[in-house]
């Protein structure tokens, strides 16, 4: 090692410092898949990818899935940890016990937090976070700061007092720059549920709540939106698009869509036929069939597909196991990694310039 790098790197006070190409805190975060591939493509930009450390938003309008998904979410890290546990913080306690059950999740792994104000979390949340080491599975869940007063609006209303309140902003600004640290360096994901509101413009698009800090700290944010699924005229669910608003790993302002249906639940499949169709790796020989394109010749398979046919193992596997489709995915939605400025040789640029 180059003595220079060496002496450098163990004056500090910070021990934790390392050789960058040999930092832990990049070279060993933790990716947790969840059972639906358009769920790990919006979090990742990969089929296989998934949930990674750092601050996850869900926003957007009441009964739009978010806690819903944030709960998926914390499934999958359990059943993916044995050891791990999820810390969930409740400002609006609309998730009982028995509804965590029913979405597979084990109570007895879950520590559960009410909470009345920013303040309250970011005291409680801080303590919490200071006996965790790098290492402890431990997800954090908080639902949700949209709805979350702060001290001082509490004050205020036990006090009589209508003024409006103009610390929130800066207390959530204050709560996430104290978190934001912990989740990197001890590699512990934190899912915030939150609100959004229309921006007041002659083009108006929704907005997360709470100021520019939740957004500042934010390694993802998804602003969900949806529109009904009918069956002739009676509603039978839902369709949802995540709307990548910000990502360190997916292009932003991609589109994700997923269907749930009250009968089914989530289309574990939902969204790939639409993306498929759009690469011409899927074809539609007639309305209403679907037939696949053999990648590796290019030739059309002769069977036919309902669309509700679509909607399994069988149907996706071919494409699930095939690089090429894999590989479409990710340049499709992962954020590039290319150099920032290509290679030219500033010399020869001055030198032909000289030479004119």
């Amino acid at each position: 090692m180059n003595e220079l790098l060496n002496r450098i790197k163990s004056a500090g006070s910070i021990k934790t410092a390392s050789i960058l190409s040999q930092s832990h805190l990049f070279n060993e975060k933790d990716q947790v898949s969840t059972e639906v591939p358009i769920i790990n493509i919006a979090l990742s930009g990969r089929i296989d990818g998934g949930l990674t450390s750092g601050l996850t938003f869900l926003a957007g309008p009441s009964k739009h899935f978010k806690s819903l998904l944030g709960l998926m979410l914390i499934k999958s890290y359990l059943k993916k940890y044995e050891d791990a546990i999820c810390l969930f913080y409740d400002s609006e306690f609309g998730i009982t016990p028995e509804y965590i059950q029913s979405n597979g999740i084990d109570t007895s792994r879950v520590i559960h937090v009410p909470i009345e104000h920013i303040e309250q979390l970011k005291f409680d949340i801080s303590k919490r976070l200071e006996q965790i080491k790098r290492g402890d599975k431990v997800i954090i869940f908080i639902d949700s700061v949209g709805n979350l007063a702060s001290k001082k609006e509490v004050e205020d209303a036990l006090e009589g007092k209508s003024a409006a309140d103009m610390t929130r902003a800066k207390s959530l600004k204050s709560l996430f720059r104290i978190v934001t640290p912990h989740l990197t360096i001890k590699d512990i994901p934190c899912i915030v549920v939150n609100h959004t509101y229309m921006e007041q413009t002659m083009y108006p698009k929704a907005i997360m709540s709470g100021g520019t800090g939740p957004m500042y700290s934010a390694d993802t944010v998804f602003i969900i939106g949806k529109s009904q699924e009918k069956d002739g005229t009676d509603i039978v669910g839902w369709n949802f698009t995540i709307n990548i608003e910000k990502s360190r790993f997916v292009k932003e302002k991609s589109k994700l869509p997923f269907l749930v249906t009250y009968e089914g639940g989530i289309n574990k499949w939902s969204g790939l036929l639409d993306i498929a169709l759009e690469k011409g790796m899927i074809k539609k020989p007639s309305n209403g069939w679907y037939s696949r394109v053999d990648l590796d010749t290019g030739e059309l398979e002769d069977k036919r597909w309902r669309a509700s046919d679509t909607n399994s193992r069988e149907f996706w596997s071919h494409f699930l196991k095939n690089d090429k489709f894999n590989d479409m995915i990710k340049s499709t939605y992962q954020s590039s990694n290319s150099k920032l400025i290509k290679d030219e040789e500033i010399e020869e640029v001055f030198v032909g310039e000289e030479n004119d």
